[in-house]
């Protein structure tokens, strides 16, 4: 590779600036507050409805595919070395072995998925389109993943594992989706 297009493939690649990696880092301290806040749903060893989805949705309508990709594996990274940083204060690989650690295991998918079926430049239609898609890819490899833990039929794996996240799962989609731009507008 001659020097003069080593210099220009060095200029196209974008390079992540200490303001960014700032930022980065405090979305990763947000997701690992997010777990915590949490709604317990009735049904007997149902995890709690928490903010992680949203800020897991957040987070990958704002960032690139490789930086939200990031993001999600520190705090992954954090909680399998055994910061309480999952839900209800959840840590260790054990964690993520449970019934419900599908849902969990998905999001650094959802972070390189999403940023891709977004686009780049913001349309709120397609946004909250590539939203609702990652809320319901988390929910459903989250049900088979629960589905083969628990030996679930179809059935019951989709009204225990699917159909009780599904509302508030979708609102939290629509909503992350609509406050895209007043965020891109503070980390400016």
């Amino acid at each position: 590779m001659s020097s003069s297009s080593a210099a220009a493939s060095e200029n196209t690649q974008k390079k992540i600036t200490t303001k960014k990696l700032v930022t980065m880092a405090m979305f990763a301290a947000i997701l690992c507050i997010s777990a915590y806040i949490s709604i317990p749903l009735p049904l007997p060893g149902a995890p709690h409805i928490t903010m992680l989805n949203f800020v897991i949705l957040l987070i990958a309508l704002l960032f690139s595919s490789g930086e939200s990709f990031l993001i999600i594996l520190v705090w992954l990274v954090l909680g399998i070395l055994g910061l309480p940083v999952f839900i209800g204060g959840g840590a260790g690989i054990g964690y993520l072995m449970t019934p419900y650690g599908g849902y969990t295991l998905v999001f650094p998918l959802i972070g390189l998925l999403l940023p891709v079926l977004r686009g780049k430049t913001y349309h709120r239609f397609r946004y909250t389109i590539a939203a609702v898609a990652g809320a319901l890819l988390i929910d459903l490899i989250g049900m088979f993943w629960l589905m083969a833990a628990s030996h679930y039929s179809l059935e019951t794996g989709f009204l225990t594992g699917f159909l009780p996240f599904l509302p508030l799962d979708l609102l939290k989609s629509v909503i992350a989706a609509q406050i895209v731009p007043a965020f891109r507008r503070i980390m400016k």
